[in-house]
């Protein structure tokens, strides 16, 4: 029985396997892409994928049913949550400046298998997001023609009534995801042209709603005959935030186009910091001028500012409302259709995911079956699934690669930094001893006690170490922990503040409701997480980080990566047990590829050594010496050959 169980050896190897990370080209500039996007090109890009049909839908919703007129509230404290994960984003993608996103910035920093779960959830965000805003597009054109597509539809066609199926196919959002697929397969250039049109379109739309909404607005609605400004209180607030939250989800665009920037490390944070800044400013004054206009509790949750301009006699304005709607929704169709086939081009480049997708067009400079295939399966969503009962996926995907990304943030900045390694001596002379001399970094030979010692007190006594090691102020006291690899400590803090941030979102979110907590054991248990996660992260602050580079880096680390981590995770804790169910089940079909074929065909798998078998023969002379033969095992189909007489070894007994 014994035998049949693996050798800890074995497991070892395992696991050193599934935490391998990327290992980056020495130039990171080169790219089989078209480096041809400038920083005006991400930003529409970034804004195209955040300011979509949210803006003309979710501003009245979260008015209407959660929030009231503190919307506004809500959505600056969502923005500023969201900057939290947009400045890691900018920082890897200044670093990294290659194609993939949350799962390239996680294989390069925590490891692979974590980098594969993280790319498989995009990829599945993507493509119901894509669907999702196709049949939304759908709808909206539909109403403006009294549903005359919808009803010619069921009636040539046929309703549908099979669970996870839609009622009827859409035709129509099947088309337009065609359509924008065939634009995009025409390269980076193309694409950012035509979101350029939409963009100035949809940007048009929306300055001319807030330069009329402020001339109809009426400040009696947010007093306190109309239920005042916050009429659900802290709580509506924050629940407006957690749904607000998700209207800024698609600025990870510019970080998956980072491979055909121009100039990655200046363009990338700042397209994220300028698409940010302006989608938060638009969301903020929609929200002022919808509430202003109208009464909070009498707005139209489906179409709120076109129902508005109606009431205030101005029903003309409805259509260009309805034409800057549509324009937006185009923008995010081609803000997934950019993203998706990327993503899937990285992780197939690395080997983990089918070759075939790592094919970039010599002309275009872009993955074209990545595309063709995955804007096909899109459609094919669009067409005849029904996608309500699968939005709320699209969260926990988001929310999982934000949490990634932002712990692979300090993972990275606590790292060393890597060398290049020393070119190898020439054959037959021994290398070099090391030296150290007054400039230049190199060792020095101390042959007296004495010397050493004094080495070891001058080591001690320098303020700034190596990343990854112990401050040397906090080394009296902290002195266990200088036995340990540089960044080790710090990579179990990190695991650890994820385990308390996880049981302390747990208790913030189940302790009253499902756990029942009594109040003592709720409060104890608060303070003690609590406890925990401020430790973790302590001890993270107690160890030398990266010196500052020439790239954008995030400040206040370990502090703001930290406090991402912990609001994705409540937020997460905040779906439903459905979203969590089918979640689990995407994770184990993912797992099901991942050691299918993966993690057989990654590079990093190729690159690892392969141990050589050496056998060894020996011969006894009738004179008393034993002569020792060296020779590498040949294959069963080559003849084995020994090493030259010259390599023979002959030891004396």
């Amino acid at each position: 029985m014994a035998r049949w169980l693996p050798r800890s050896a074995d497991l070892t190897r395992f696991c050193q396997k599934l935490n391998r990370v990327k290992t980056l080209e020495d130039d990171m500039m080169e790219t089989s892409f078209n480096r041809c996007l400038s920083t005006i090109d991400l930003t529409l890009l970034g804004i195209g994928g955040m300011v979509g049909s949210g803006l003309y839908v979710l501003t009245g919703t979260v008015a209407k049913e959660i929030a009231g007129p503190a919307v506004i509230v809500s959505f600056i404290i969502a923005g500023f949550a969201s900057l939290l994960a947009a400045l890691c984003y900018a920082e890897f993608g200044a670093r990294v400046p290659k194609t993939g996103s949350a799962y390239m910035f996680t294989y390069v920093s925590v490891g692979e298998i974590w980098a594969f779960l993280i790319g498989w959830n995009v990829l599945l965000e993507y493509m119901i997001g894509g669907a999702a805003v196709a049949r939304a597009w759908s709808g909206y054109l539909d109403s403006i023609f009294n549903h005359k597509i919808k009803n010619f539809t069921e009636t040539h066609v046929g309703a549908w009534q099979v669970p996870f199926l839609a009622r009827y196919p859409d035709f129509l959002a099947a088309a337009i995801l065609l359509v924008a697929t065939a634009f995009i397969s025409f390269g980076a250039k193309v694409s950012s042209w035509l979101n350029h049109v939409f963009s100035a379109i949809s940007m048009g739309v929306i300055l001319f709603i807030l330069i009329m909404g402020f001339i109809l607005a009426q400040p009696k609605n947010w007093s306190a005959q109309e239920g005042g400004f916050a009429p659900h209180g802290l709580s509506g607030i924050m629940a407006g935030t957690a749904t607000c939250f998700y209207a800024f989800v698609g600025f990870d665009v510019i970080a998956a186009s980072s491979e055909e920037a121009r100039n990655p490390q200046r363009a990338v944070p700042r397209a994220i910091a300028f698409s940010l800044g302006l989608a938060t400013g638009a969301y903020i004054l929609v929200s002022v001028v919808l509430t202003l206009m109208v009464p909070w509790h009498t707005l139209d949750p489906d179409s709120a500012l076109a129902d508005a301009f109606y009431r205030r006699g101005y029903a003309w304005a409805g259509f260009l409302v309805a034409v800057g709607s549509i324009c937006a929704m185009n923008t995010v169709l081609l803000s997934n259709l950019f993203s998706l086939p990327r993503i899937v081009y990285a992780m197939a480049e690395d080997g983990l995911f089918f070759q075939v997708f790592s094919q970039v067009h010599p002309r275009t400079q872009v993955p074209v079956i990545g595309i063709v295939v995955f804007g096909l399966l899109m459609a094919l969503l669009a067409l005849v699934f029904d996608l309500e009962a699968l939005v709320q996926f699209l969260s926990i995907g988001t929310l999982l690669a934000y949490t990634f990304v932002a712990a692979s943030i300090i993972v990275l900045r606590f790292q060393q930094q890597k060398v290049d390694a020393p070119a190898p001596a020439a054959a037959g002379r021994p290398s070099p001893e090391p030296r150290e001399g007054p400039s230049a970094g190199e060792l020095k030979e101390y042959e007296s006690f004495s010397d050493k010692l004094q080495l070891v007190d001058r080591d001690k006594s320098k303020e700034h170490r190596e990343p990854g090691q112990l401050k040397a102020a906090f080394e009296p006291y902290l002195e266990f922990l200088s036995d340990f690899y540089p960044g080790e400590v710090v990579t179990v803090a990190v695991v650890t503040l994820m385990v308390s941030a996880i049981c302390l979102c747990s208790i913030l979110v189940f302790g009253n409701t499902h756990l029942h907590l009594p109040t003592w054991s709720y409060s104890l248990l608060l303070v003690l997480f609590s406890l925990g996660f401020l430790l973790s992260l302590l001890l993270i602050w107690a160890h030398e980080q990266q010196r500052s580079t020439q790239t954008f880096q995030i400040p206040l680390v370990p502090l703001s990566p930290a406090l991402s981590i912990v609001l994705n995770i409540y937020l997460m804790l905040k779906l439903s047990y459905m979203t969590w169910l089918r979640f689990a089940i995407w994770l184990l079909l993912g797992l099901l590829v991942y050691f299918g074929y993966g993690i057989w065909h990654s590079k990093e798998n190729l690159r690892e050594p392969r141990p050589q078998r050496v056998s060894a023969r020996y011969v006894v002379f009738p004179s008393g010496s034993l002569e020792e033969r060296v020779q590498a095992v040949q294959p069963t189909s080559q003849p084995s050959a020994g090493l030259p007489d010259a390599d023979t070894e002959d030891c004396k007994r």
